[in-house]
Formats: C-alpha cells, structure tokens, sequence
C-alpha cells in the first residue's frame, strides 16, 4: 500500500463532495477528541504547527510550517505533512500533502457551512486573495454549491487573473476587480483568504450576504474591520468555525468581541442554534485538527 502520497495523489482522495460529507460527520461524531494545537514562532514571524485529532479507530497529527515571507519569493507558505495512524494497532497508514490538505479543507469547511447558513448559496462569489486558498475556495463552491460567477481581487494583478483564468477554464464566469468593498455590495457569497496581515474588508455588507473569513488564525492576524464584525452582531449573525475561536479568531478579537458568544458549526449541524436563512452571516474559521482528522478518514476509504 502507498504510504506517501504526493500532492495531486493527496487531491485525488479527497473529492470536495466527498469532504463535505466527512467533515459533517466528524463534527456529529461523538467519539471525535481533538487536544489544543501547538503553535511554535518560528524566526522571522513563521509557525510550527502541531495538531493531532482522533476518533475510535483512526489518530492523525498534522505538522507544517506557516512561513508568511515565501510568499514574495515563489516558495509555498505552508509546507508539511498529516500522519495517519490506526489507533488499534499504532500502525501508521497514510501520509497525506500538508498543504494540499490544509486547503481542501479549509475551502470544504467554507462551502458547508455557505450550504447551511447563506441566503444564495449559489453565489456570486467574492475572492479576495488569489494565493492556494482562493483556488480551493473556487473549486469547493463551484463544486458542492454550483457557484457560476466568480469575482476576485488580489493585491497581485498577476496572480488574480491567473486564477480567473483557472475559474474559466472550470466553465465559471470570472472576472477581477480592484476594489473589494466595492464588489462586496454585488456578492452574496465573500470569501477572504489573504495572509491576514491587514484589514482587507470594510464596507458594510448587504442584507444577505455570507462572508467566510478564513486567513487569520491567531488573535494579531485580521482581515475584517471591527465595525464590518460589529455589524453582524448587531444586524445578522456570527458563526465560528468551532469553539478553539475563542484563542484564534484574531478578527473578532480585536473588534472587542468574544467568540464564545456564538453558535459553531457543529452547534448549526446539530440544529442546536439552528438559524434562519435570512440576514447576513459571518463565518470565521480559524481551522481545526477535527477536518484534518475528516480528509484522513475519507483517504483511507478511498
């Protein structure tokens, strides 16, 4: 059997309906136990991350490296692997990309919880940021939720529009634009996956609209303004990814708001705090070893 899968071997088990339907079953999964993860600073504002999960038959640890600076050199930011183990026997079964990992996930988690929560889950989509994640996100929404037409706007004209380009060749209409508060208003689905090094959105959104905010993942990253943040708490609703937001969800952090305050997925899946389709909804996603632990089971019934 193949232990080390490369990273289009790594994709190919991990189809995007396919993940969907796992990661719904982790977070219903009772049996799931996912311990803190470990965050190490590296030199020059890198990360090792360090994040097992575990259910009854199946443990896996993920461990990569987050190097925010190889972004302006060529090299990939997240770099590492998930090691699957069988948890009867302690036999390691599976070695799955990292990265390609990370952002088949992170892009299912996205496109679930847009399933369950948005207004229009069909779109249009907003990008913001064109890196590894906006591809995924394309591909995830454009796959489990039909999206059609894709807007994207990046800091690299370079880079959007090779990932509008990308959006066309999978038959979406695609086009960039240069001003992402001002695409906001034409969007009912947004989606901002940038390093989280600065505010990326401010503008207030629509009445329906759904935002994903999935870059930042400590309390000092951040890409939404506090009053963009503050305004669905007061005029729609906020929903975290799960309850570890309440140490990593940088945006809401330093908006003054508590993340415990709010439903998290598992809560809306399990129609504990089911809510309505109507309103505008915010959905910070932070990241989670239990999705990790949901691509590892899906590959190994592959």
């Amino acid at each position: 059997m193949t232990i080390l899968l490369t990273p289009e071997e790594t994709a190919a088990v991990l189809p995007w309906q396919g993940l969907v339907d796992e990661l719904r079953l982790v977070a219903l999964d009772a049996s799931v136990k996912v311990p803190a993860r470990l965050v190490q600073p590296l030199a020059q504002g890198a990360n090792l991350l360090i994040m097992p999960a575990l259910d009854s038959d199946t443990a896996i640890t993920k461990l990569i490296t987050h190097t925010p600076a190889n972004a302006d050199k060529g090299r990939p930011t997240i770099q590492g692997d998930v090691i699957i183990f069988d948890v009867a026997t302690g036999q390691r079964l599976k070695m799955l990309d990292g990265p390609t990992v990370t952002a088949r996930r992170t892009a299912a988690v996205s496109a679930l919880a847009a399933r369950e929560l948005a207004s229009q889950p069909k779109g249009p989509l907003l990008v913001v940021g064109a890196g590894v994640q906006g591809k995924a996100h394309i591909e995830a929404f454009a796959a489990v939720l039909g999206t059609q037409q894709v807007m994207i706007a990046s800091r690299s004209d370079a880079s959007a529009q090779a990932l509008a380009r990308h959006a066309q060749s999978l038959g979406l209409k695609a086009s960039v634009v240069q001003d992402a508060n001002a695409a906001l208003a034409d969007c009912a689905l947004t989606v901002t996956c940038t390093p989280a090094s600065s505010v990326v959105l401010s503008s207030l959104p629509k009445g329906d609209s759904f935002i994903s905010a999935v870059g930042a993942f400590t309390p000092k990253m951040i890409e939404l303004s506090a009053d963009l943040c503050r305004h669905f708490t007061r005029h729609g609703r906020v929903v975290v990814d799960t309850i570890d937001a309440l140490h990593e969800a940088g945006d809401l952090l330093q908006a003054g708001l508590d993340p415990s305050a709010y439903p998290n997925l598992a809560d809306i899946l399990k129609e504990k705090k089911r809510l309505n389709r109507t309103g505008c909804v915010l959905f910070k996603s932070c990241g989670w070893a239990g999705w990790d632990l949901a691509a590892a089971r899906l590959a190994l019934k592959a």
